[in-house]
């Protein structure tokens, strides 16, 4: 089993300000878990991330819905991030929530 690396929500909240790249580096690392459809109905894009309940998108392009389905991500990492709920760990990466005592 791979050793993941740590990172704390103070590291996370530096990241959300460009002073690292460990964030962007966990979204990339899942954007490449994402699956991708074509929906048979109105021809439009479908994708989605497993392990990331939830995180989805559709769009009229892949493209479009790669794009999306970053900004669902991001999103949905800003939710689980402020309701101190855990992330997936993805390539060795684990975003961890430190709680104040």
């Amino acid at each position: 089993m791979a050793m993941a690396s740590t990172y704390l929500a103070e590291d996370i909240n530096q990241c959300f300000l460009g002073e690292c790249k460990m964030l962007t580096n966990y979204i990339q690392a899942a954007m490449r878990l994402a699956t991708y459809e074509i929906l048979s109905d109105d021809g439009s894009f479908y994708g989605e991330i497993p392990g990331f309940q939830g995180v989805w998108a559709n769009a009229s392009t892949q493209d479009a819905c790669r794009d999306e389905l970053q900004s669902a991500l991001e999103d949905w990492i800003m939710v689980r991030k402020a309701s101190h709920l855990p992330l997936p760990i993805v390539d060795g990466i684990e975003l961890a929530i430190k709680v104040a005592v």
